[in-house]
Order: C-alpha cells, then structure tokens, then sequence
C-alpha cells in the first residue's frame, strides 16, 4: 500500500560463529534493530566500544506507526550524530490546537522559549526514523548488525548472559556481558526468564489512515473533540514527510478492526472530514487498542530492559519512542564506566530508580489523557464537555483540557545520583534537571547543547575569561586527568580562558539567564545532558565528591 517509500532488504550475512563452528563473546549484545536498540548500540559504539544488535527481521519498520519525535529526543540524536538527518525530512512543529465540535477552544506551543536550537516536535515516519540511524550505525567500525538472527533462548549467571540465536544456516550460540533487550512489547526475551510486566489494556479502538495528499494546513497538531465529521468520538490530524497526513479517528470498543480498516469503509470517514472535493491517496490503514503496563525493575542480572520492552503507554502524548530513546540515553552513559571498570555494577539500578520515575509519570500522564479522550461513562461525559466548553474563556479549565498531554523532558530530581544544592540558585536547572539549550557566540556549532553530553563537565561562569586565575584554571585542567574526566567549559561574556580551556561565549547573555549564573558560579553536567550538582564557587573536592556520587563511587 505505501507509495511514498520504497524498502530495502538487509542482507543476511553468515555469523562468524557458524562460520568457524566456534561460541562467541562479546561485551554487549543488543536484541532488536528498532529505533530504541539501535538508539543503544549506536550511543556505546560511538564511545568506542564493540556491539553486536541482533534482530529476526531484514528491513526497517512496516508502516509509519511513531510518528513525533520530541525536542529533547533529537537533542539525544543529536549527540549521537544523526540528528540533522532527521530534522531535515521530519516536519518541525511547535503549535498545538484543539477543537470542541466547530470551535478551537484551546492552543498551546512546545518551544515557548526563544533561542533553541531544536524544534518543539517533529513529525517522521518511524521507517525514515530507523532508515537513518541505520546509515550512521554503518559508520561505526565497531557496530555489527546481524539481520535473521532470531533469539531463541537466554540463559544467565553472575558474569554473563548466554544467547541462542537461531538463522537460515541453523543455530548457534554467544555470550555477553551485558545483553540490553530491545525487543518490543511482547518480549520474548522477558518471557524466556520469566519475568512478569504490570498494567491494563484500555477498552478502545482506534484507527490510523495515512493518507497522501496535498494540503494548505499548517505544520500543527490539530485534535477535535466531537466534531461533526465524526460525531461523539474523537479525531487527530498530523503533517508528515512526503506529504504524508496521520488521521487518527476514535472508533469505540465494539468496532470490528477488520471491518473498519476496509477501504471502503476508511475513504467515507476521511471524505467527512477533508470535504468530497480533495484529492488523496490511502497509504497505511491500521486499527489498533493500546496499554499502559510496566516491569517492576528494567535491570535483571546481566539483561536490561529498555524501551516498550520494559514499559508501554497509549500513544497520546508521544510518549513510546521518545522514552525509549531517553532510556538509553540514560542506560548507556552507566554503562560505559562499569565496562571500563571505573564504576560499579551497582550504578544499573540507580538505571531502574531514574527510568521507573519517568515511566510512572509517563504512564500516569497517559492515562489520563485516555480517559479525558475516551470517558467510560455519561457524567464523565459531561464532566468532560464541559470543561471543553469552559476552556475558550478560562484559563483554569484549559489546564484541564487533556488531548494527550505530549513528551516532555524528564527531571531527575529525587535520584540518588545527585548532590543536594547547598546554594541558593532561581530557575529551573535543578540538580535532575535536563540541561537547556542557549546560542553562543561564533564557530561551527552555535549553541550550548552541542558542546555537551558524552562524558561528564563541568561548566564554570565567570566574565572575563582571560581574567581566570592561574590557580583556578590549574584546578579545572586537573579535573580531566581523573580516572573518570571531567572536561572543563567556561562560560563568559568576554575573552579566551588561558591553559587552553575551552570557552563559550554567551553571545546574548540567555546561558546567565538560564542557569542563573554569577562569577564563579559551576555546574557539574551527566553525559546524558542532565544537571547533577551545582555551586556558587567552584570547589575541586566538592566536584571530586559530586562526581564520585553520580557513578556509584561514594
């Protein structure tokens, strides 16, 4: 049915370990070339470790299926080196509207901060989305993909974990010391060790047509609540790439999936809604239900879970994807450390603690969401319209308006991982907090955030840099010499630091602004972008400590 995009096949080629009749072994095995497993072997190969992703297919995802990719998951991608593919096909967004019956009521923006680099969303095919962090997995000399390579069986002790794989040539066997199971909501890996996952199926249906046509609507999210192209449900409209259009109609409980993903029955539900004049094309149809269930703990032994392996959550919101990406954003900056013997095995659970909190919130969120969108009852019903009614005048009912309450960054601030301020300090670059993006001045990369991320830093304001002191630009460069290094950034308004430090000028003074900066002012920043201790004075023990805190070192 798809006419937009053209699949290409992954060839098989013959595991070394059939080959040459012999057991492998390698540091990290990942199960599942999807966007969160490959998210994960791209990130630790690019860090300059070996990874082997297994996976029982031979192309990319069939369909469009996810579709919004949030601001702080491209700023992910982006570390990761194939975030301009994205932005560059996706449709950026930032604007949302919602509509009861004939009117919009309600309107919000993603990005209501000037001076980022990123979008607020963008909208992409989940094919185009694998497509390209396949090309940049294919630049890493040390990532294998292995396509028809099916698990069959996983089996682990203290050091290790054991995989039977089976493909076209037979079986064969490798181990791992560490197996990252990206293999989707059924898992068959969390099956094979018995392992349970918690939560409810929700008594719904909807359905997905994606339709190519061309169109003069704004690159915006538009949601309608009972409106009169499909009266007493609820309808979703999305721009894609390749002037591909995502319509999702609510159906009820009792449809009949297959029934209603029959053209003839799709083409008169989007005729009511675009008008009989417009011209498009049906390019996807899918009727789907949707579940919001989680594991107890992501991290078993040698196996960790990640993406809708470990958790799923309705689509509302754009919560599936975005977490999984963010779940190995933080899972593998961990990761690292522990398999270059710097940090203990430990540090994994703090893994569960952080991505726990961001799934129950994740999961709490989408619920409500469903049951604003879907009511099970009359007086929700009304509850429901009224609000919706009410929300054109006032401001307390928009606030109540839940059309699927969309992804946004996760604040880490109950992990243990963090050092408590000691320090007063305004706004909202708490310890936990994920870090905000800023222009600086002059060179290729315009902005904060592609200075940071992939090792730990530390960001220290003063404002003449060329003004720092010798000793206290000798304590910073003593900092990345440690066993784990901590590179050094000044901030400032004016000058280069000297002993070669870097600098970054805070070309319109939103970096002060943003994290409330005074002289001397320092921030210790995670690999994962993420605020984990800050200071009014910068303190080489006081960092020292922070940082032994972070990676389970204290």
């Amino acid at each position: 049915m798809l006419s937009t995009y053209q699949y290409q096949k992954f060839p098989y080629v013959q595991p070394p370990e059939i080959a040459e009749k012999r057991p492998g072994h390698y540091p990290v095995v990942v199960v599942g070339a999807g966007p969160v497993g490959l998210s994960a072997a791209i990130d630790l190969a690019s860090q300059g470790h070996a990874v082997v992703v297994l996976d029982n297919d031979d192309t990319v995802s069939i369909g469009s299926r996810g579709v919004c990719y949030a601001k702080r998951a491209l700023e992910v991608l982006d570390r990761m080196g194939c975030g301009e593919d994205f932005v560059d096909k996706g449709v950026s967004w930032n604007v949302g509207r919602t509509f009861f019956r004939e009117d919009e009521v309600f309107n919000f923006n993603l990005r209501p901060q000037d001076d980022h680099n990123r979008p607020g969303m963008i909208n992409l095919q989940q094919y185009y989305l694998e497509e390209y962090l396949l090309k940049r997995a294919r630049e890493l000399p040390n990532l294998e993909i292995r396509f028809k390579n099916n698990v069959i069986s996983v089996l682990q002790d203290a050091d290790k974990a054991t995989i039977r794989v089976e493909t076209p040539d037979g079986p064969y066997s490798l181990t791992a010391d560490w197996l990252i199971a990206c293999d989707g909501a059924r898992s068959p890996i969390r099956t094979m060790l018995g392992l349970d996952i918690d939560g409810k199926i929700f008594m719904d249906r909807f359905l997905i047509a994606d339709v190519v046509m061309k169109a003069e609507y704004p690159a915006e999210r538009w949601f309608w609540f009972d409106p009169p192209f499909h009266r007493n449900q609820s309808v979703l409209l999305h721009r894609q790439a390749d002037n591909v259009w995502r319509i999702d109609f609510q159906l009820g409980w009792q449809a009949d999936p297959e029934e209603e993903k029959k053209p003839e029955n799709v083409i008169p539900r989007i005729r009511a809604m675009l008008g009989d004049e417009r011209e498009f094309e049906l390019e996807w149809v899918s009727v789907y239900t949707f579940q919001c269930r989680r594991m107890g703990r992501f991290n078993h032994g040698r196996v960790l879970f990640a993406g809708d392996s470990a958790h799923q959550v309705s689509p509302f919101g754009a919560r599936g994807a975005n977490s999984g990406i963010q779940d190995t954003d933080n899972l593998i900056w961990k990761l690292k450390p522990i398999l270059e013997g710097k940090a203990p095995a430990s540090l994994l659970d703090s893994f569960t603690d952080e991505r726990g909190c961001t799934t129950d919130e994740n999961i709490l969120n989408s619920t409500r969401s469903t049951d604003f969108i879907t009511p099970k009852s009359k007086t929700s019903t009304t509850f429901r319209n009224a609000v919706l009614e009410l929300a054109g005048d006032y401001p307390f009912a928009r606030a109540l308006v839940n059309s699927g309450r969309l992804s946004v960054p996760s604040y880490l601030t109950t992990s243990g991982l963090n050092t408590p301020d000691s320090d007063s300090f305004a706004g909202n670059m708490v310890p936990g907090a994920p870090m905000d993006d800023a222009p600086v001045g002059g060179g290729q990369r315009p902005w904060l955030l592609q200075h940071c991320g992939n090792r730990f830093q530390l960001l220290h304001y003063v404002e003449d840099a060329s003004a720092l002191d010798a000793a206290t630009a000798q304590a910073l460069s003593a900092l990345a010499q440690g066993t784990i290094p901590v590179q050094p950034l000044i901030i400032a308004q004016r000058g280069t630091a000297p002993s070669g430090l870097p600098t970054l000028i805070d070309s319109n003074q939103r970096i002060r602004e943003r994290y409330d900066l005074q002289p001397g002012t320092s921030y210790l920043l995670r690999p994962d972008q993420h605020v984990t201790a800050r200071w009014r004075q910068f303190d080489a023990n006081k960092v020292r400590a922070a940082l032994a805190r972070a990676t389970g070192n204290a």
